[in-house]
């Protein structure tokens, strides 16, 4: 008897979920197309609001790389360093800091498009291209 109702209980399980199907398909004929018109205006405007997101995180300083080294061959430990962060467009600025035994130094140079008006130090120019997306770090 258990094993009766247990098989009755699956086949209507399986009947309303056909029927359920069945009701989406009829309710919302023009989506499966995929088309615009067919979606409710709520839709419409979230995307809307995704596009405008996109674009801003396009502009947000997202793309970062830090390469450390020893600036004086007397001393180890890579205290010295170079930070780039650019946006999507290699827009940003990359930030160098080296280390001597009595001193630090911190210098900032602007980038624009992946490149600096700026003489670059090999680090620096390293940090850069290490922050460009699809470049593989070393």
């Amino acid at each position: 008897m258990p094993l009766v109702l247990a098989v009755l209980a699956l086949l209507l399980a399986v009947a309303a979920l056909v029927l359920g199907v069945l009701a989406l398909r009829r309710a919302a004929p023009g989506r499966a197309s995929g088309g615009d018109d067919a979606l409710p205006p709520d839709v419409l405007g979230l995307r809307q609001e995704v596009a405008a997101l996109r674009a801003e995180a396009g502009r947000a300083l997202r793309h970062l790389a830090v390469v450390r080294y020893d600036a004086f061959g007397d001393m180890g430990g890579h205290l010295s360093w170079s930070l780039a962060l650019l946006d999507d467009a290699g827009d940003g600025v990359v930030v160098t800091s080296i280390h001597g035994r009595s001193d630090a130094r911190t210098y900032a140079k602007s980038v624009s498009g992946w490149t600096c008006e700026q003489q670059l130090s090999p680090e620096e120019a390293e940090a850069i291209a290490a922050a460009r997306p699809g470049r593989a770090r070393t």
